[in-house]
């Protein structure tokens, strides 16, 4: 007579907490190392707030204008602001600090721990996704108290939107860590694609004011759409089914890229 064999006991459990404390210290050595950090906070948190403040101040920008239906440019570039944080963090600030890590080793060294790499790597994304939304959330906030611009018509819409924004910036930026095999690759290469997706979001020239035929070309680029279904959020309307797709497409297709690309050493 054979008699079955008895169930696994669950042994993973333990593994599986321990698994999640290592998570979380990384993640609370990381939060430690960027608020040491005090160029990054300014870039990603305080600066696009500043850029909005400085703009609203001009006289002109505060008056409602024919030209952009009975609205005022300081309105178009709360939108804007919002992005800025947003490029800061995934462009500027994340990827210099993934490809320093693997070029001194760190990431090699942690493989052979029981803390795999990925846990710095998703640590870093959660801080810098978490450090962008911030920044939208203060530059909203000063746009409506010091400048009276109006909070989202659409609320669900413009969280909908926003987190995609968040998703294609993160994404942008873990390809660039692939792609980067050292810090000074990296910041070179951020460099360039962070002044032209400054130019996309509408940073110099909002995107609802560029000529037609520019304006076509920028829509089809994760920020340009980004910008205008914000602002047609903002404005109380459901952001255009084409701009979230262009969004949702754009993080689809650069995650999978980082994902193959990227190395741990």
């Amino acid at each position: 007579m054979t008699t079955a064999n008895p169930a696994p006991a669950p042994a993973t459990a333990p593994a599986r907490a321990s698994a999640a404390s290592a998570h979380r210290a990384v993640l609370r050595s990381e939060i430690r190392l960027f608020l040491r950090e005090p160029g990054s906070l300014f870039w990603i948190m305080v600066f696009p707030t500043v850029l909005l403040t400085i703009l609203g101040l001009i006289p002109s920008f505060r008056e409602h204008t024919d030209e952009l239906a009975g609205r005022r440019v300081i309105d178009l570039y709360v939108p804007v602001a919002v992005l800025l944080g947003m490029i800061m963090a995934g462009l500027q600030a994340m990827p210099p600090v993934l490809t320093g890590y693997r070029e001194r080793g760190i990431l090699r060294r942690m493989s052979t721990t029981p803390v795999r790499p990925s846990a710095l790597l998703t640590a870093q994304i959660a801080l810098h996704g978490a450090a962008a939304l911030g920044s939208a959330a203060l530059a909203m906030a000063v746009g409506r108290t010091g400048f009276g611009v109006a909070l989202p018509g659409q609320p669900l819409g413009y969280a909908v939107a926003l987190l995609l924004a968040v998703a294609s910036v993160l994404a942008l930026g873990s390809l660039l860590c692939a792609l980067a095999r050292t810090a000074k690759a990296s910041a070179a290469i951020s460099s360039v694609v962070y002044l032209v997706m400054m130019f996309t979001a509408g940073v110099w020239i909002p995107v609802q004011s560029m000529p037609d035929t520019l304006r076509t070309i920028v829509r089809f680029t994760p920020f340009g759409a980004a910008s205008e279904a914000l602002d047609r959020a903002a404005s109380g309307g459901w952001p255009g089914f084409a701009q979230l797709g262009v969004m949702a497409l754009w993080t689809a297709l650069v995650t999978f890229l980082a994902a193959r690309l990227f190395r741990w050493e």
